[in-house]
């Protein structure tokens, strides 16, 4: 049995178990025979030299680059880094891409003397003659203060001490015959550089199973005592964005030096009602010293070589925290797994010259997401890097995140942050009953209290409610195994409950209505107007069909509620042989304002397989989409979507076109992340788009030609090697 199904078993899957969430239970561990048998026998068409694939797009850099730093995690904690290896220069890419260390359990919320909650920012809606209240209400202090908690934390900041001649202060221009490198292959960033005619050289990794970075530093500078390691704290931030920490209150948190040994020191970090601890151990004979209330030190001069760890855990008693040289093994050990199991797309033998760009984005995003999107919790929109939204997570945005870890048959790392969903039904239902429906209403943005967040948007989203259902249906054809419907079968069934009592009944035109008030995914229409958005139509249909399908498997009979819905959606808006983003916009081809932001309307045979759709009409709308869009309005994940319609109308160049569109928004950096614009450069849902799109072009969908890569163009520029890739419904 190999290590990845020794770990399943365990309980841990491919990553391990974290110390700050405890023991993370994947149905992948339940089913991991089940999982081993499947993996044998899915759609390998080419041996691919899997090394060679991606260590030829390791990202180096030469010199600082604001907006590419590397980052260093395992799915539940990250350390971002800049070109010294460490945190050692944060002024210099903060208005870029902040350094932090960030985890899954890292939170923080600051006092509410006022006692705000939820109730003073409801409005009431009228929606078909009754009142419905939704918390939409932002211009009042409550709604501010709970936007903004809790908070992800920066949980703090390692970084080099550099002293110049006569103690001068090491600026950025001081550093010379920068080399660095993220070495995917070993999960293990190698910085090397030139401080005061001295090289550095330094290795950092963050252990697999652990939330641990792990550092060794090889210098002659280390001997003469100008350089050591700085370990500095912030108090939590309430910036809506990327700054993530607070370095101007020191009075409103505690650092307090625990325990000290010859090798060890262990810090005690209090904010408000957040209490963690950090454990530091190193190796040889060293001095750490606490230099300020929220600033400690390690210095070395008698070697020229440094090794350390730093742990952090909201736990004082844990593991014992592994040695550099141990974690280094066993983060070597980790990523050779990974990039031996799950699939692998090779293009390097394409005479198109888009192709090594693509390939690049597409080993890049398998690192990414795996660090930054593979946790416990659904991840926020830009991982464990640095905070938008306050740090918290979209649950709309949950699909872009982790869907294409099954279809890379890596499906344990998505179902780690299923169970949250579990954890919060409670919660859901009384939103749900509150607002006069049954079932569970899931939230938009949120902590990881399950508690919604106020916004004049984000409460009046809906495409996020059948994502649970299309989540445990690809399970369940990945896994072909029954106990995923014992798993599921509650939440899918209460989030088809609360689908069914959403939609209206209009008598006059004996048919549902999805909306007023509601804000399609497209997010450009008032809640008061917007009326069936085609995407949403689409997507309730696809919903409520599945959840009867699992009715059926379970020997049940099916809903006749459902069943009732189901026959009375309304069809797909059309105008001009041309579908229409919603009814209340019939003339999204004709008027320049109803194009802009995503364009879902092509998601209902993208994302979804089609149903009702027919595949003419949108090939037609897809065309008329790529000629007329404002592209500049865009979102990350809207060019995957573009592709997988693209794939699915026989439109293959299309595909490819989308997802290498000049624009942008599709831009993807040097460390592999897709920038959107000054205030978020970076956006993981365009990432996880990219896998589930190549994914599917390459091992195919429900109905697709029968022929290799139906996604790819077939005009012989083109050459795709797959492994392990897992067809989409």
């Amino acid at each position: 049995m190999d290590r990845r199904h020794f770990l399943q078993l365990l309980g841990i899957g491919t990553f391990g178990m974290f110390s700050g969430s405890g023991s993370v239970q994947s149905a992948a561990s339940a089913h991991s025979s089940r999982n081993e048998s499947v993996q044998s026998v899915r759609g390998t068409t080419a041996s691919i030299d899997r090394k060679a694939l991606v260590t030829r797009h390791h990202p180096t850099v030469h010199d600082f680059d604001p907006l590419s730093p590397f980052t260093v995690g395992n799915g539940e904690f990250a350390f971002t880094a800049d070109v010294t290896g460490l945190q050692t220069f944060p002024e210099y890419y903060e208005e870029a891409f902040p350094l932090c260390t960030q985890s899954h359990w890292g939170w923080h919320s600051f006092p509410n003397p006022h006692r705000y909650y939820l109730e003073q920012t409801f409005e009431e809606y009228d929606t078909y003659g009754r009142g419905v209240s939704y918390a939409s209400d932002t211009s009042n202090d409550a709604a501010a203060w709970l936007r903004a908690n809790p908070h992800r934390l920066h949980l703090g900041e390692i970084g080099f001490q550099l002293s110049g001649r006569n103690d001068s202060l090491v600026r950025v221009g001081d550093i010379r015959q920068i080399e660095q490198t993220l070495h995917l292959w070993e999960g293990i960033l190698r910085s090397a550089f030139e401080v005061n005619n001295r090289m550095v050289e330094v290795e950092t990794c963050c252990h697999p199973e652990m939330d641990q970075i792990a550092v060794r530093v090889r210098s002659s500078a280390l001997n003469d005592g100008r350089i050591g390691i700085r370990f500095r704290f912030p108090y939590g931030s309430s910036s809506w964005g990327k700054q993530t920490a607070d370095w101007d209150s020191p009075e409103k948190h505690l650092s307090r030096l625990l325990t000290r040994t010859a090798n060890s020191a262990v810090i005690r970090r209090r904010l408000d009602g957040t209490l963690y601890y950090v454990f530091i151990t190193w190796e040889g004979n060293a001095d750490f010293s606490q230099d300020g209330d929220h600033l400690f030190s390690l210095r070395n001069a008698e070697s020229e070589s440094l090794e350390f760890t730093c742990r952090f855990s909201p736990n004082l008693k844990n593991r014992i925290p592994e040695t550099t040289g141990e974690t280094l093994q066993a983060v070597r050990d980790h990523w050779e797994q990974f990039w031996h199991s799950g699939g692998a797309i090779d293009l390097s033998g394409s005479t198109d010259p888009r192709a090594e760009e693509l390939e690049r984005r597409i080993v890049l995003s398998q690192y990414l997401t795996a660090v930054q999107c593979a946790g416990s919790q659904p991840p926020q929109e830009t991982g464990l890097t640095f905070n938008s939204w306050h740090g918290k997570f979209h649950l709309e945005m949950h699909w872009w995140h982790g869907v294409h870890f099954v279809l890379w048959e890596r499906p344990e790392l998505f179902e780690r942050s299923l169970d949250w969903y579990r954890s919060i039904m409670s919660l859901a239902r009384e939103k749900a009953m509150r607002q006069g429906y049954d079932g569970v209403r899931w939230p938009k943005m949120v902590g990881p209290d399950g508690r919604e967040s106020p916004s004049g948007v984000g409460v009046f989203l809906i495409w996020q409610q059948p994502h649970f259902i299309y989540y445990a249906e690809l399970l369940y054809r990945y896994y072909n195994d029954p106990a995923i419907l014992q798993q599921y079968k509650n939440i899918v069934f209460q989030t088809a409950e609360f689908m069914a009592s959403y939609a209206w009944w209009e008598e006059k035109d004996n048919r549902y209505m999805l909306g007023p008030p509601l804000i399609p995914a497209q997010e450009i229409y008032p809640p008061e107007s917007a009326i069936n958005p085609a995407f949403e139509v689409a997507y309730w249909r696809y919903g409520l069909a599945t959840a009867q399908t699992w009715r059926e498997r379970l020997g049940l009979v099916r809903s006749d509620r459902w069943e009732r819905v189901l026959r009375h959606l309304p069809d797909l808006p059309q105008k001009d042989g041309l579908y229409q983003n919603a009814e209340n916009a019939p003339n999204t081809f004709t008027d320049a304002e109803n194009r802009r932001d995503h364009p879902t309307l092509l998601g209902a045979y993208g994302i979804l397989p089609g149903g009702e759709v027919d595949p003419e009409v949108m090939r037609h709308t897809l065309q008329r989409v790529m000629q007329s869009w404002n592209w500049e309005s865009t979102w990350g994940w809207d060019y995957p979507m573009i592709a997988m319609t693209a794939a699915r109308v026989g439109e293959p160049e299309l595909a490819i076109e989308a997802l290498l569109q000049d624009a942008q928004k599709n831009r993807y950096l040097v460390n592999g992340h897709t920038y959107q614009d000054e205030r978020l450069p970076i956006y993981l849902p365009g990432n996880g788009g990219l896998l589930t799109a190549v994914a599917m072009m390459a091992a195919g969908w429900e109905g697709a030609p029968d022929i290799r890569a139906p996604g790819f163009p077939q005009d012989g520029t083109w050459s795709v090697k797959y492994e392990n890739l897992t067809s989409m419904p």
